[in-house]
């Protein structure tokens, strides 16, 4: 890419400091790998964290920020009616549903932490998600009742919703990682 060294030391420093490099003695920089206790720990702040997020973002979010949630869930609908498929994959429209909502809130220590610190952390537990038949057309219909509930201002049915919907995707995460009997 035509990049000296200096910039590549620093982003894969900026990676690190996000857990989502390590550095290794006598190896290098490599892909961070969680544990299954590292990310049910993960999802239970995200859980506490998107319920107040979405809480705040039912009563403080303008008329143009509940329009463009509202695009982004047709962007999502209408991608997944594109591709046919009944397994979850991950797409810029549904990392960006979460986003608006953390920014929606309004609380900018909020927006912090959900986006900066948590979501790129969140990737690596959302990615397995695609492996799981079905996960997609629940996981929009789970949006599209915390989108109705935003757009009412109803803040404790959008938390109520908001806590369904990422119960049952630690759900689905679990059953992935769990053994069959």
């Amino acid at each position: 890419f035509k990049v000296s060294r200096g910039p590549v030391r620093e982003a894969l420093r900026r990676l690190s400091e996000r857990g989502l490099v390590d550095f290794v003695p006598n190896v290098g920089a490599r892909v961070a790998q969680m544990s299954l206790a590292d990310m049910l720990d993960l999802l239970e702040v995200r859980g506490s964290l998107e319920v107040l997020a979405v809480e705040l973002a039912a009563v403080n979010m303008t008329q143009e920020q509940k329009e463009h949630l509202e695009k982004l869930y047709q962007n999502h609908l209408s991608m997944f009616s594109r591709k046919g498929t009944h397994s979850y994959f991950q797409s810029p429209e549904d990392l960006d549903f979460h986003y608006a909502i953390a920014k929606g809130s309004g609380n900018p220590i909020l927006v912090k932490i959900l986006c900066e610190d948590l979501y790129p952390k969140l990737l690596v537990c959302r990615s397995q998600h695609q492996n799981i038949k079905g996960r997609g057309v629940k996981a929009l219909k789970e949006h599209q009742t915390i989108l109705t509930a935003i757009s009412e201002g109803d803040a404790e049915l959008a938390s109520m919703f908001m806590k369904r919907h990422l119960q049952s995707a630690r759900e689905s995460l679990e059953s992935l990682i769990e053994p069959s009997n």
